[in-house]
């Protein structure tokens, strides 16, 4: 599964996994907002921060272990991110609220959907900021230093150095 082959997501172990993951994102999401270490130590138990992070709520993930953030890491409200396979975040990155990060997807094929699903890693470089909205499919990777316009729906791998913005997601302009 983390290597990007085909899974059973109804696997015992997995669903055991997602659930552990799931009741420490509910913990996060209900915790007294006016207790910042103390609801940011929910996702400490399942999530590697490598320094200062603070997430808005709401947050959900699938297994959390997957997930590797640099330092000074800002995600707005309603972060989504289905880590089946790796999602690496760099240092220095902001995330604007209601953005989806998904490294699943599923098969074209219709026998073949139904029978298993897969994923594809995911890398956010250092200095990244995505706007409010904006979706990052499985197998992208976005640049250092690189804007992601509000809205934007990232399908195909963002350079180093840019803004890039639309539905698909595309080069606009060099920083």
């Amino acid at each position: 599964m983390e290597q990007g082959h085909a899974y059973d997501a109804w696997d015992s172990e997995l669903m055991s996994l997602r659930l552990k993951a799931k009741k420490a994102c509910h913990q996060f999401n209900l915790a007294d907002p006016s207790k910042i270490k103390a609801r940011m130590a929910f996702l400490n138990n399942i999530i590697k921060f490598d320094g200062k992070a603070f997430v808005e709520p709401n947050f959900y993930c699938d297994y959390g272990f997957n997930i590797h953030v640099g330092e000074r890491f800002y995600a707005n409200h309603n972060l989504t991110i289905l880590d089946v396979c790796t999602v690496t975040i760099g240092s220095d990155v902001l995330f604007g609220p209601n953005v989806m990060i998904s490294t699943a997807t599923h098969h074209v094929d219709p026998a073949k959907r139904h029978a298993s699903e897969c994923a594809l890693p995911i890398t956010i470089g250092n200095n990244v900021w995505l706007g409010g909205n904006v979706s990052v499919l499985p197998g992208v990777t976005i640049g250092n230093n690189s804007v992601i316009g509000a809205g934007s729906v990232v399908t195909k791998d963002i350079p180093e150095n840019c803004v890039a913005a639309g539905a698909p997601c595309k080069f606009i302009r060099s920083i």
